[in-house]
């Protein structure tokens, strides 16, 4: 099997200092040290000929890292999985071109990333190399699987659509067990209200108003299409779900917290066809604070069933390696 001859299952934490590692290092809560290697990596450069794609389902809970995006401290997730990558591999970023679907801000979490990275040789099982970067990565990131992928396949420019979940904890005292995944409201919100207002983000729209300045390069269209914004009740959680084709920076956010806005009876419903037509940031910033990220997660990635088939004599799909106890073994007392 290439490229699994030197597999190294050592966590991440062991790296002893930036010279061993090969870049710059940040300190982690149990006093050891993780690196991070400074070169840049364009994202949208067209990966070489005969290289080899692999697409990543990605989970992790974002409470204690700076985001998706690379940078090399604090730590983001990208960093952690790259860093993986490369002590598998033996490749460095520029050859492994990470790329995710969606750049999740600082404290956002997800179930259903998808990235994808290339190397020069094939595998012929994907097992192992998915149980070796989990046995690297911190527990708060799990790649939940692998699969190889088509060329014209990439995790961001072939999105279909997305969907995101913005969770709300609607009672007076806060369950300190939700305490990292869910927006408290101590207000008594009116779901009904609510529901009202999201049907008016359905469509095709110009959000600019709902969209904060981004820190990175490109520039987007403001112009998105929502295809479902639901608000469903369950129990004290107010589940808010909506799915479009794609999302400005923090504009899940910015619409959250106009419907929260609307929730306390505080604005009418129809106050968001007023808000999208003023295509100003600075209407809504009027209105409504943009909503805190430990509530929002990037549920999942959609895609063309075309483009996810994977090229022929590819291995199957890794969802995990399954443990089994053998008879006479015994784990614990």
């Amino acid at each position: 099997m290439l490229g699994l001859a030197s597999l190294r299952f050592a966590a991440l934490r062991s790296c002893p200092s930036a010279t061993g590692c090969g870049g710059n290092t940040s300190p982690l809560a149990d006093g050891g040290r993780v690196s991070f290697l400074v070169p840049e990596v364009d994202e949208d450069t067209a990966p070489p000929e005969n290289v080899h794609k692999w697409r990543m389902v990605v989970a992790y809970d974002g409470t204690k890292f700076k985001g998706w995006q690379y940078q090399p401290s604090p730590p983001t997730i990208q960093c952690f999985l790259e860093n993986a990558l490369i002590r598998i591999t033996k490749l460095d970023r520029k050859k492994l071109c990470l790329v995710g679907a969606g750049r999740t801000d600082t404290g956002v979490h997800a179930w259903g990333q998808v990235a994808h990275f290339t190397t020069p040789f094939a595998y012929d099982c994907l097992d192992s190399i998915h149980s070796a970067i989990n046995g690297l990565l911190p527990p708060e990131i799990r790649v939940r699987e692998i699969s190889a992928a088509r060329p014209e396949f990439h995790a961001r420019t072939s999105t279909k659509s997305k969907i995101y979940h913005y969770k709300i904890y609607n009672e007076a005292i806060m369950d300190p067990f939700h305490n990292c995944y869910a927006y408290h409201s101590a207000y008594k919100l009116n779901p009904h209200a609510m529901r009202q207002a999201a049907k008016h983000f359905v469509g095709i729209h110009d959000f600019t108003s709902f969209a904060n300045a981004a820190h990175n390069d490109r520039e987007r269209s403001p112009i998105k299409k929502i295809t479902r914004f639901d608000v469903t009740e369950m129990g004290p959680v107010l589940q808010l779900e909506v799915e479009g084709t794609g999302f400005l920076y923090r504009q899940v956010r910015n619409m959250v917290a106009l419907l929260l806005q609307v929730g306390k009876e505080a604005l009418p419903p129809d106050i968001v066809p007023v808000i999208i037509a003023e295509r100003d940031r600075r209407e809504l910033a009027r209105v409504a604070l943009s909503a805190p990220p430990h509530g929002l997660y990037l549920m999942s990635v959609n895609y063309d069933e075309e483009i996810l088939k994977p090229p022929e004599g590819s291995p199957p799909i890794s969802f995990g390696r399954t443990h089994q106890l053998s008879k006479c073994k015994v784990t614990f007392y």
